[in-house]
Formats: structure tokens, C-alpha cells, sequence
């Protein structure tokens, strides 16, 4: 079958790339961010289109553009920023309508109302469940004959997918042409959930603020002498509760506070022997979560290189052309806003056993060195 998919919001193209590796036919993936432009059309056989989704959904022709005739079935992805619904850096009092970037699903109804696509994906972070646009959203799908997987199916947990991050998302895969969903679990059994050591136990040493000679994406960033000093003195699962008796000159003033003795995992190392933490924007930043490396002769938070492949990204994926033009930061929400490549590729297989294709065998994953 002749199956072809756009990509709203593509970033550096997870989602794309994981649905190619299915069988896919993915033909443009549209961001406003012109940092995707490189790493989408370098790893992606796909066009690159800068806008912004308000602007697609006045003028909702021009995605329509984007799929060609005689398509045996067309998907629409539309994998609105998670930011809105994410309590990370949230406060108690900050509602998703205070996000500039709150209600985007709106603009994906608009678009989905007038291109009529046969299948629609789209990805998020559990809370989404909980918005009323989110609510909207659901309905209008049924309200025009898609049939939409069961909530049970949305639920997912990236371990469970061969993913080696405790990422949770909500995946809602709707279709025209009947009932469909992701593809059952691969692991149930927490001990056969892929790890963090053996998805980058295989790179060089490296130290904090270098760039490994042989892999220009593999650069940790410098830590200041209070930080190094933390990371010396602490292994790998502990939390900064460790510091509390005889090293409390190490302990952040947000943690000397009530309020904030629930927040564990800044300034700590990951366990090796479990899958990451949720890879975030700002995995790069050893005080923005359980960042360290598990290795205590490797002083340093995760290397850019390190998080692509908790991610599922393939070692050879390229993000950048001039990291001058790039830097840590830009590269950093290329990553940690992906959808994760082998999540991707699930969502291609589920979409091709719905229709009756064969999918082939899973490509992306752990990488080898």
C-alpha cells in the first residue's frame, strides 16, 4: 500500500524518521523552529516546511498540498508541544491556558476538518488528558467517524516499548477505516526493560566540558566547583539527602526549604542498571534532574550524544551542521522535545497492521558503536 504521512510539529524528526523506518512514506514535516530545518532534512527523506500551525490552520490548503493524489491511505501527525501540560517547572498556581503554546490542538481540528486524512497520531504528556481542548478534540474525532483507540492503548509506558526512559505518554491514534491502536507492549517484566548502561555503556570516557574527538555530538558541559564537588560525593540512585549531615554546604537552597525536600532527583546520578529518567530540554544540566553519569569515574551530566540515544535517535543521526549557529541550548530541545524514534516506529507498525501491511522488522532502538 501506498501509505504517506505529514508531520506537524516535526522538531528534529523523531516521528518521522520512526514512521520511515515502519514503511512510512513521510513527505514533509512542518515546525516553526528553523534549528529542525538541518536535522530533519539530513536524516528525514522528506521536505522541510517553516511555519507556524496558526498560520496552517487559516489557510489549511496548504498542508493539503502536502499529500499527493492517489494515496492508498493518508496520516496526519500532529504532536502539539507538550509544554502546556507538563508539571515539570510548573507551579501550583500556573494553568496550561498561561502557556503561550496552550490550545494547539485547536489549530490540528481546523487542519484535520478540512484535509480529511484517513489516520491521525498525535503525542503528549499524560496531563493532556485532563484539558477541555483536549476533551473537544476527542469528540470532534468521533464526531467524524474516527474510530479512536481505547485509553488503555494511549496509556504508554516507553519501557515497555524497548525505550530506555521512565517517559510516559498519551498517544491517541485514530482512523476512518476502523478500529486501530499501537502494537501490544514488547516487555511486561521490569527486568527485561532496556537500560541505561546498555544504551551508552558502549561510548568513550569523556569529562565535563569536553568534546570527544571521535564523536562531535558526544560534549558534556563544564560544572561549575560547587557541582563537581556534588557529584564526587554521591553514587549513583542516592539523592542530595546524602549531603544532610556532614556535607551541608553542598545542598541546594531550594532543598534546605520545606517545600522543596520532595524534589530528589536534581544533582544525582542515574542508575545504570534501570532505564533513564524522562529525557527533558535540559538532560544536559546536571542540577535539572537525575542527570549525572552512573559512572563515578565520569564527573559529569549526560553528554548530548548520551541523551539522542536514551531517546532512541540512531548514533549516526545528524542534529547540526555548525554548532556555532546551534549551541547546547537549541540542541538540547531538539532532543528532549523529540518523540522518541522507536516510539515512532511503533506507531507506524500500528498504523500498517491496521490497514493489513506488513511492517518491517524494528530498525531503530539501541544503537551499536
Amino acid at each position: 500500500m501506498n501509505i504517506t504521512a505529514v508531520d506537524l510539529f516535526c522538531g528534529s524528526g523523531g516521528l518521522s524518521y520512526g514512521l520511515e523506518q515502519a514503511g512510512i512514506s513521510v513527505l514533509a514535516g512542518v515546525d516553526w523552529n528553523d534549528k529542525s530545518k538541518f536535522p530533519y532534512e539530513q536524516n528525514i527523506d522528506a521536505d522541510f516546511k517553516q511555519s507556524k500551525i496558526q498560520a496552517l490552520s487559516q489557510d489549511p490548503e496548504r498542508v493539503a498540498r502536502m499529500f499527493p493524489w492517489g494515496s492508498d491511505l493518508d496520516v496526519l501527525a500532529g504532536c502539539a508541544p507538550c509544554q502546556p501540560y507538563s508539571t515539570m517547572g510548573r507551579s501550583d498556581d500556573d494553568t496550561p491556558q498561561n502557556d503561550s503554546k496552550w490550545g494547539r490542538l485547536k489549530d490540528v481540528k481546523k487542519i484535520i476538518n478540512y484535509v480529511e486524512p484517513d489516520v491521525v497520531v498525535t503525542e503528549n504528556v499524560l496531563q493532556i488528558r485532563n484539558d477541555p481542548v483536549y476533551e473537544e478534540f476527542i469528540e470532534f474525532l468521533e464526531a467524524e467517524g474516527f474510530f479512536v483507540n481505547s485509553d488503555e492503548n494511549k496509556n504508554v509506558y516507553c519501557p515497555e516499548y524497548g525505550i530506555p526512559q521512565k517517559r510516559k505518554r498519551w498517544v491517541v491514534m485514530a482512523s476512518k477505516e476502523g478500529p486501530i491502536s499501537l502494537p501490544e507492549p514488547l516487555y511486561t517484566d521490569e527486568s527485561e526493560y532496556p537500560t541505561v548502561r546498555e544504551t551508552i555503556g558502549h561510548l568513550p570516557p569523556t569529562e565535563a566540558g569536553e568534546v570527544h574527538p571521535d564523536h562531535k555530538l558526544h560534549r558534556a558541559r563544564t560544572l561549575s566547583d560547587k557541582n563537581l564537588e556534588r557529584i564526587k560525593n554521591i553514587e549513583p540512585g542516592e539523592d542530595w539527602s546524602v549531603w544532610k549531615d556532614d556535607q551541608e554546604h553542598l545542598l541546594a537552597e531550594c532543598h534546605k526549604k520545606a517545600s522543596g525536600q520532595s524534589y530528589k532527583a536534581p544533582y544525582s546520578r542515574m542508575s545504570p542498571d534501570e532505564p533513564a529518567p524522562t529525557i527533558t530540554t535540559q538532560f544536559y544540566n546536571y542540577g535539572s534532574g537525575r542527570f549525572g553519569h552512573y559512572d563515578t569515574d565520569q564527573d559529569r551530566a549526560l553528554s548530548l550524544l548520551e541523551g539522542a540515544l536514551l531517546q532512541t535517535f540512531p548514533q549516526d543521526y545528524e542534529f547540526y551542521d555548525d554548532w556555532d549557529d546551534v549551541g547546547v541550548k537549541n540542541l538540547g530541545r531538539l532532543i528532549g522535545n523529540a518523540v522518541p524514534p522507536l516510539l515512532g516506529e511503533h506507531i507506524g507498525r500500528g498504523i500498517l497492521s491496521h490497514v493489513g501491511a506488513e511492517a518491517p522488522a524494528v530498525q531503530s532502538g539501541i544503537a551499536d558503536d
